[in-house]
């Protein structure tokens, strides 16, 4: 009987390795989203910012801000304050951190996990998130960085 070498096989197995390895280091570019209520399908850079560090109180229809996030050590959380925002993750929280401790404001909420952004986006006027993007459904609505 014919067994093949390891060299004859070493191509699929490192295959196999890297899609499986991949899968579960890879985070899927993060998308900002919000309620429909927002009524906006993009802002400035600078407006995200304001938003996400939690120092813009009304969208421009007079809704409520109502900010969400991740926990600082999550995967999308980091990718979406470095690539979307272009801070650091301990930038944010140093400036939540700021409004908090001097009573200048509240930090913004933390979810435990993708599917409870997902819902509180979708059932709360005013709120805005991030998801990766795979997770994104009808029930929000994208809302592009620029």
């Amino acid at each position: 009987m014919f067994i093949p070498s390891i060299n004859a096989r070493l191509p699929a197995i490192l295959g196999l390795f890297l899609t499986i390895g991949c899968s579960s280091c890879v985070v899927a570019e993060p998308v900002a989203i919000a309620n429909s209520s927002v009524g906006l399908d993009a802002v400035s850079l600078n407006t995200a910012r304001l938003v996400f560090s939690h120092q813009l109180a009304q969208w421009p229809n007079g809704t409520e801000v109502r900010v969400f996030v991740l926990p600082d050590n999550h995967n999308v959380h980091r990718t979406f304050a470095k690539h979307t925002l272009s801070l650091y993750p301990r930038q944010l929280r140093r400036v939540w951190d700021r409004q908090v401790y001097t009573g200048t404001g509240q930090a913004p909420e933390t979810v435990a996990n993708e599917q409870e952004m997902l819902y509180r986006i979708a059932t709360t006027p005013g709120a805005v998130g991030y998801l990766s993007s795979e997770m994104i459904d009808e029930t929000v609505h994208k809302l592009s960085v620029r």
